[in-house]
């Protein structure tokens, strides 16, 4: 396994009408799911209203100083905690460390506005918590000090122990896939196992690692509930308050321009700094990782690096979640509630299985070669994930709705009938909506994941006489499968936990 040059790869396979076919499709679907950015873009060209203007005077400078704390506190955070945990229960064998590698995706089933809703109830004056210490010690309200969750540092909290999955995931998935060999050599060439680590098995997990941070970043730049929760001024609410409070949409689409223009150069600077370089396999020899096994302080820490975040990211939360459940179980159980229960989970598995296919389709066709207009198409296209939901909602709706009042004019004029929203506020309309919104998720996953195949798989099955669907469905989809599951997985949860807007 090394760093190969991937531009050399991709010229060699030549353009055949296979090829372009799908970079044609890959460029139309790209188009399309673009084209609810593209319109909240396209507002950064409408002329500046009096409430922009106001907007720049006054809040501008603390949305964009609040945003950019909570993105550098959570890419840190998420990284850190990511990292060292996938390292752990992948390289290191210790004490409860089975449960670990499942129990730590835990935390990424909890939405964050709920995590902050339970931990400031936790947390409060009439919480728990202080009301112990109060009866404990006989203190009054002025007699101690106790730190507020509800600020920008909680808010990162909150943002990290549900957004540290992403990379725990994804950093596992290429702890997994990397070679024994490769740290041999890099031992054998007098390297300490930390630095083994650091040059070695991080620089080949770049592409997942760097996914799973840009995935929590976009995550944290989208969230409403938790920021507006904690009454922290950011992009997001900012934009509520500008198209709901003030009653500008125009002055609220600027807002999320600049939002996506921010992304698109933060994007664009990573993508750059790999150059042509390549992260994956280039030899046929291939034996897993060879695991330490670590005993007395040295597991105890490992163990405790491990249960913090699930403590504090799932266990802790719902165990408060499930005593209040409990005590208005009465109210909720219902055939209501399970309803409701059973179109979320169908909505979110027909959105999960659709950003898969439409990932591995793009993912493929810039793996082929694609020209710079496809590129940009599905860059494009896998911004909406730092959009809040309900500006996605916006851009949907509006081509939507200009597509059923095309269809309803040519009806009434040529037949006479009246067609109504054939497209708008119908279970098409909200995949779609959701396809916007979360292909990031799944688009990151599966070309992170074709990163780690070698081209030598492509060449050799286009010697054989195999088509580019043959070559996918036959030789990427296999070896991917563990992560078209992860990304499915990704998607489904995030559907499932997505604050309605």
């Amino acid at each position: 396994m090394n760093l190969i040059p991937v531009a050399t790869a991709h010229q060699s396979f030549g353009r055949r009408p296979g090829q372009i076919r799908w970079a044609t499709l890959s460029l139309i679907a790209a188009s399309v799911i673009s084209i609810p950015v593209v319109m909240v873009l396209s507002f950064v060209f409408v002329p500046a209203t009096d409430v922009w203007h106001h907007l720049v005077e006054t809040v501008l400078g603390r949305y964009i100083a609040n945003t950019a704390t909570l993105v550098v506190g959570v890419g840190l955070g998420t990284f850190v905690i990511g990292v060292a945990t996938a390292w752990l229960v992948t390289m290191c064998r210790f004490p409860g460390q089975k449960t670990f590698e499942w129990a730590l995706f835990l935390p990424m089933a909890v939405p964050a506005y709920v995590l902050a809703y339970t931990y400031t109830g936790m947390l409060d004056y009439t919480g728990p918590m202080q009301s112990l210490l109060r009866d404990a010690f006989d203190w009054s309200r002025t007699d101690y000090w106790f730190p507020d969750v509800r600020t920008i540092g909680g808010a990162a909290i909150m943002l990290v122990l549900v957004l540290y999955p992403y990379v725990y995931l994804l950093a596992r998935a290429a702890f997994l896939e990397q070679s024994v060999c490769v740290i041999e050599v890099s031992r054998t060439l007098g390297c300490s196992p930390w630095h083994s680590f650091r040059r070695v098995a991080l620089p080949l997990a770049r592409p997942a690692l760097a996914t799973g941070v840009a995935l929590a970043v976009m995550e944290t730049l989208g969230d409403f509930g938790t920021v507006q929760y904690f009454a922290v001024d950011t992009f997001t609410t900012g934009i509520f308050r500008t198209w709901f409070g003030l009653g500008d949409p125009a002055a609220a689409a600027q807002l999320a321009a600049i939002l996506l223009i921010f992304v698109f150069i933060a994007l664009f600077i990573e993508r750059r700094s790999r150059g042509a370089a390549g992260f994956h396999h280039t030899s046929t020899r291939y034996r897993p990782l060879k695991p330490f096994h670590l005993t007395g302080r040295r597991a105890a820490l490992a163990w405790t690096a491990c249960a913090i975040p699930v403590f504090f990211g799932f266990l802790l939360p719902g165990g408060q979640l499930s005593i209040w459940a409990v005590d208005t179980a009465a109210e909720t159980l219902n055939w209501e509630f399970l309803e409701l229960t059973m179109n979320t989970i169908m909505v979110a598995g027909l959105a999960a299985a659709l950003a898969v296919l439409v990932a591995l389709s793009l993912g493929y066709g810039l793996r082929l070669g694609a020209t710079p207009i496809v590129r940009a198409a599905t860059l494009i296209a896998s911004m909406g994930y730092a959009v809040p939901g309900s500006v996605v909602a916006v851009g949907v709706l509006l081509p939507f709705a200009w597509i059923d009042n095309i269809i309803d004019g040519w009806m009434r004029e040529n037949l006479g009938v009246s067609t109504g929203l054939l497209l708008s506020g119908t279970l098409a309309a909200l995949i779609f909506a959701y396809l916007v919104r979360f292909l990031a998720v799944s688009f990151n996953t599966v070309e992170a994941s074709l990163a780690n195949v070698t081209p030598n798989m492509d060449r050799a099955a286009r010697s054989l006489g195999k088509t580019p669907f043959q070559t996918v469905l036959r030789v990427h989809v296999p070896i991917m499968w563990g992560s078209l599951l992860t990304a499915g997985m990704l998607v489904f949860v995030d559907v499932m936990k997505e604050l309605p807007a």
